[in-house]
């Protein structure tokens, strides 16, 4: 007999579809307009498609994942953990692919004249693997034994049952708070948030720097290599905001979990720290096409070429200025 839905979570599951289906067509048109456009292939654009397969995974396996979690079904408890670590891998790799993003526009402003010699598509896709493979490492650790099955076990046996215990599968009674506290939060996440941080600080004191003393850092006019890095950085640094608003909140919500149990937690707050989470992933192309005047451009031509049917001109694929908003 199927799970009963309540008229709650039928709400809950009409607004994760909706996050999806804006979150999986975005950014799959993020990866498609770095393919198409010769002027998107440089380092910080390959791993933002890092950042972009991560968000299509969100809203194309997380997110039907964590619907069938508010579901309820009945499972095996290693097979609710499997469930469970696809979030933990992907967030990993979109904090990872943040800070590539921002280490990469520091050497950019940095060593402007060294910058293409140091920063090549080689060692981006060594870094962009290396991100991928230490999320793996990451957000698999519970499978490897760091989650709640000894408390589950005990109640299990304690019922005179035998074998794998069999739960009403939730995020909480497989993963451990300690993991998702003290490692996941403490080591993985507010630790490169912070860095982030003050890399893009000094990103943007370099670069007022050259501003103010007009230094002639790279071929062409320094006012615009400066003034565009500058408008990049601003876009980026909002990506990174986005992202840290749209986590803390669950992130504190475990640590109340963890550190006061007997705190009570309005049902409401939960779901809605779980919307920005999985609503994160839908944010980044957005902000794209409004900041980034070359994603803007490539859009509007895949636009026109695959879905009106009317194609413009070839898109210019040495474009000498990145225009963006302030």
């Amino acid at each position: 007999m199927p799970p009963y839905i309540s008229a709650f979570q039928a709400a809950y599951i009409g607004i994760e579809v909706l996050i999806a289906l804006v979150s999986v067509p975005g950014n799959v048109l993020v990866i498609w307009a770095v393919k198409v456009n010769q002027a998107l292939r440089d380092a910080t654009f390959c791993f933002i498609v890092s950042l972009a397969v991560a968000d299509v995974a969100v809203g194309a396996l997380v997110i039907p994942l964590a619907i069938l979690i508010n579901i309820g079904p009945q499972t095996y408890f290693h097979t609710c953990l499997m469930v469970a670590c696809p979030v933990l891998i992907l967030t990993q790799s979109s904090i990872l692919a943040l800070l590539a993003i921002a280490v990469d526009r520091y050497l950019r402003v940095k060593i402007p004249l060294r910058y293409k010699t140091v920063v090549t598509q080689r060692r981006a896709a060594v870094a962009i693997a290396g991100c991928w493979i230490l999320s793996l490492v990451v957000g698999l650790t519970p499978m490897f034994g760091w989650n709640n099955l000894s408390e589950v076990e005990q109640a299990w046996i304690a019922n005179g049952s035998v074998g794998e215990p069999v739960i009403k599968c939730e995020f909480e009674k497989v993963i451990s708070m300690e993991y998702m506290v003290y490692f996941n939060f403490f080591v993985w996440v507010l630790p490169p948030l912070l860095l982030m941080v003050l890399i893009y600080l000094e990103v943007f004191y370099l670069i007022r720097k050259q501003l103010n003393k007009k230094v002639s850092a790279s071929s062409g006019d320094p006012q615009k290599y400066y003034g565009k890095e500058l408008k990049i950085a601003k876009s980026l640094a909002l990506i990174l905001f986005l992202f840290a608003l749209s986590w803390l909140p669950l992130h504190i919500l475990n640590c109340i979990t963890l550190f006061c149990p007997t705190c009570q937690k309005p049902s409401i707050l939960i779901y809605i720290a779980i919307f920005l989470t999985h609503g994160n992933s839908a944010m980044n192309p957005i902000v794209y096409a409004f900041r980034i005047h070359k994603f803007r451009v490539t859009f509007l031509k895949i636009w026109n070429d695959h879905f009106r049917c009317q194609p413009k001109p070839p898109i210019e694929e040495d474009i000498p200025e990145e225009k963006a908003e302030d």
